[in-house]
Order: structure tokens, then sequence, then C-alpha cells
């Protein structure tokens, strides 16, 4: 208990030193909120996989998918890992650096705003990243509780509370620059421990082999193919059709998250977007793949899973009971892995959320004249307000219906990503895209997400968000074929002048 403590204790010295050493880099908005724009590869990389990838996906997702699809879920680790990482980021890394650059673009909704001339559109998304960024954000807590309760006995709520509290501050200290120092850190614990209990997992269970040769014989109870021999050894699994599903809700979603798409905005040259996508990569294959392949062992400790009256497994402890054997040592990494991952996710969402909302909604809107230290007050005082009201939800949500991970987080992705995946997307490549093809997407996305969460007619969060990212991108260019043509003059000079420097590696933020 001595060894674990220790641990813990300096990694929270290292986080909030980090974060006093980061101050010198919030003298303005830009700054606090981008780094100013002068972030290199291997920060930038790092921040994008640590925002990536928290509780929710090592102990939420690869606990609830390794358990229904067993080694498939792999499939979904390696999307993270190719089409949420690496053609993410050759896609939208180098014009989404360059347009937001070039129309001087803190937050997404302040490129929507300026891409399609429309204040509304800026207030709209806005309100919908304000909104569906709130419940992702108490998901993150929610992966910690089981965990610190099998590794210390520590009550979920000061669990909670302690990670909050740190989180909050050395985001507040430090803003963007410091989140990125951290997001470096936290990154190099997730990859060592990923490994770590990987390797320990296995040996625990006799070696690779004999681990595989055993869930091999693990008995099929999934509706339809109940009784398939082999099923969570197969390659696509027991049930293909939605494994598809998590892989692309999980992997082309990145693609229309704010905070995830906020990273290209604040790497300094074109030089560093390429070598930051290889990292990028790489890390994401480590740890997303990792997690993947460490649940997809889930069903070997099927035994010891704690089970819902209706004797279905609480997913949410299916890869605490895989630790709870192992050496102190390696509980003590693996707390520290997954409190790394969540505050990294953390950090960046009321970053993401605190900026938006002042920037998009108060400055000019309710407060006319705000000069630069009032928008850093505000910044400060939201990121505070963010996780005092994330951490309440987390709190209530602890004892509610909503039991799993994976709900709160699906249902933010599908709105957020189905709402701003195709309109961005669309925004930095054609130069017909219209405003009314944004708001068409927009209000179907919403609309449908929050229809399928009240009346449950599609089947699940997940299908709901799927179905929104993939009808927006034949809404946005259907509806722009349909509404008036965008001002050409205007819209040529934009990509004119937004990409005439795209691929001279020495154009930065000055």
């Amino acid at each position: 208990m001595i060894l674990k403590f220790l641990m813990m204790a300096v990694f929270i010295a290292i986080t909030v030193y980090i974060g006093f050493y980061a101050r010198k880099s919030t003298r303005d908005v830009d700054g606090f909120v981008l780094g100013g724009r002068k972030v290199g590869p291997w920060l930038s990389a790092f921040a994008y996989g640590t925002s990536y990838f928290s509780a929710v996906v090592f102990i939420g997702f690869a606990g609830q998918f390794g358990w229904k699809y067993g080694m498939s879920a792999i499939w979904i680790g390696l999307g993270n890992a190719f089409l949420g990482s690496l053609l993410a980021w050759y896609v939208l890394g180098a014009r989404t650096r360059a347009m937001t650059h070039h129309l001087r673009a803190q937050t997404m909704p302040e490129f929507f705003g300026a891409r399609f001339s429309s204040p509304y559109l800026r207030i709209a998304s806005a309100m919908i990243i304000f909104i569906f960024l709130i419940p992702y954000t108490a998901s993150v807590y929610n992966g910690l509780s089981r965990l610190f309760d099998m590794a210390f006995g520590v009550p979920y709520e000061w669990c909670v509370i302690s990670m909050a509290v740190l989180t909050c501050a050395y985001v507040v200290l430090g803003g963007y620059m410091a989140t990125a120092l951290n997001d470096t850190v936290q990154g190099a614990v997730m990859l060592f421990g990923i490994v770590a209990v990987i390797v320990a997992v296995l040996l625990g269970h006799g070696g690779f082999t004999q681990a595989m040769i055993s869930l091999s014989q693990v008995t099929n109870d999934t509706p339809g193919t109940a009784g398939m021999q082999g099923a969570f050894v197969s390659i696509f699994g027991p049930d293909p059709l939605n494994l598809v599903c998590v892989f692309v809700l999980t992997s082309l979603g990145t693609w229309g998250l704010p905070q995830m798409v906020q990273k290209f905005y604040a790497i300094k040259s074109t030089d560093s977007i390429k070598r930051g996508a290889v990292i990028s990569t790489l890390f994401a294959l480590v740890v997303a793949g990792g997690s993947y392949f460490l649940g997809g062992f889930g069903r070997l400790v099927a035994d010891k899973v704690a089970m819902t009256p209706a004797h279905t497994p609480i997913y949410d402890s299916v890869i605490p009971t895989m630790l709870a054997d192992m050496p102190d040592l390696l509980i003590g990494l693996t707390v520290v892995l997954v409190l790394s991952a969540s505050m990294s996710t953390l950090s960046a969402l009321v970053l993401t959320s605190s900026s938006t909302l002042t920037l998009d909604l108060l400055k000019g809107n309710f407060i006319r004249e705000m000069n630069v230290k009032a928008q850093i007050v505000s910044i400060r005082l939201l990121i505070v307000l963010f996780v005092l009201i994330s951490t309440v939800i987390a709190l209530v949500q602890y004892t509610s219906k909503v039991t799993f991970i994976a709900q709160l987080m699906s249902i933010s992705w599908g709105a957020l990503a189905g709402s701003f995946l195709a309109p961005f997307l669309y925004g930095l490549y054609w130069k017909r895209t219209t405003a009314a093809s944004v708001w068409a997407c927009f209000i179907f996305a919403v609309g449908l997400v929050c229809a399928d969460m009240l009346w449950g007619f599609i089947g699940s969060p997940i299908h709901s968000g799927v179905l929104a990212m993939l009808a927006g991108l034949a809404i946005v260019p259907g509806v722009s074929l349909l509404t008036p043509r965008p001002d050409a003059e205007k819209t040529d000079a934009l990509f004119r002048e937004s990409y005439l420097n795209l691929h001279d590696s020495r154009i930065d933020a000055d």
C-alpha cells in the first residue's frame, strides 16, 4: 500500500509542477487555448492520443467490447490507430491548420462562423459542444471507481473529487501547454503500463497460447450465434455487425470531435503534422490495440466478474477483476495509467468547453467588450465550473440507471461527431459547401441522437451515432447542391490564401 501511495504522490507532484511551469504560456488567449500555435509534433501527438484514450477506453470499452467480441475487438483498436489517428492527421491536419490560421479561428464554432459567414452557426455549434461535452466529461470519471476501490479501497466519491481538483489545478494554471506537457508524461506512463499489464495478465493465465486455448473453449452466449464454437478467438467474433458499428463510431468519430481537431490548430508547422501523424498512430496501436487485446480475454475471469440482478456482467468490472491478483507494483502502475488516461482526456474536454463558451457565446453576444485579461479569467472560471458540473453528474450517474460508461460516451460522440464531422470535412475541401447544409446536418444529428436517447427506436446510442455521422456525409453535399451557391469570389479567395503556403514548412503562427 505504501508503494502504491508513493507512486501516486510522485505522479501528482509532477503534474502540479508542470502546471506552474507552463504559466508563462498563458499571457494571451491564443497562448492559453492553443499554446501560441507553436506546439511540436511529439507534444501534439501525445496530446491527441491521450485525449483520445481515457478510462472510457481502458476500463469501459475494452471491458464491454472485449467481453462481447473476444479477440475480434482488436479491430476496434486498429481502427482507432489507422482511421482515427493516421488518416485523420493526413486528411485533416494540414488543411485544418492552414484554414484556421488564416481565419484566426481558435475554436471549432469560430471556424464554422468564419468559414460560412454565419454568427448563428457559431452560436449553435457552441451550444452543441457545451451540452454534449458535459456527459462525455462525466463518463471519464467512471472508469476509476472500481479500479481505485480494488487498489486502495477508496470510495468512488473521493476518487472523483480528487481527480477533478488535480486536473482543474494544472489546467487553470497552465492552459493548453500544461495540458500538452502533462499529456506527454501521462502518455509515456500509458505506453509502459499497457505493455506491462498485458504481459502480467497473460502470464497469469499460462501464457499467450494457453490463454487463447482457454478462450476458444468458452461457450458463446451471443443471441443469434449462441453455440458457435471458438467464437471469441475468431477473426470477426460472434457479432460482426455491431463490431463494425463500434469500429466506425470510435474511429471515424474523432474527425468531428472539437477537442481532437483542436490539436491541429495548435501544431506549429506542416512538417510537424507529418511526424505527429506517425507518432500518434504508433501510440494508438499500443494503447488502443493493447486495451482491446487485454479486454478480449475478459471471459477468462467470468466466474469472478460482478453481475447485475439479471445475471449480465457489469462490464466496468471486467478489467479491474482481471488486474486484481497482480503484484502491488503493477496494480500501482495500472492505477497511475488509468488516472493518466482519464486526466488527459478530462483536461482536453474542459479546456475545449470553457474556451468555446467564452469565445463563441459570451464574447460579443452577452459581453460586448471583453479584453484579453477578461477572456482568460472567464476561461479559467469556466474550467472550474465545467469540472464541478461534470463531477456532480458523475456522482449522480453512479447511482442512476445509466450503468455503463459506454452509454454516456456514445451519446456524446454521436451528437458531436454527427453534427460536426461532415460540415468540417467538406468545409475544408469543398468550396460549394453552404451554411444551409451545415444547419441541416446539425439539426439531423442532434435530433436523431436525442430522439433515440428518449425513445430508443434505433436500439443503442452507438447505432444512432454511426447513422448520424454517415448520414451527414450525404446530407451536406445534397443540401449544398440544392441551395444557393456561396459567394464564389469570397470563397475562392479564402481557399487560395489559406493554402498558398500549405506545404511551406517555414510558415508558423507568426
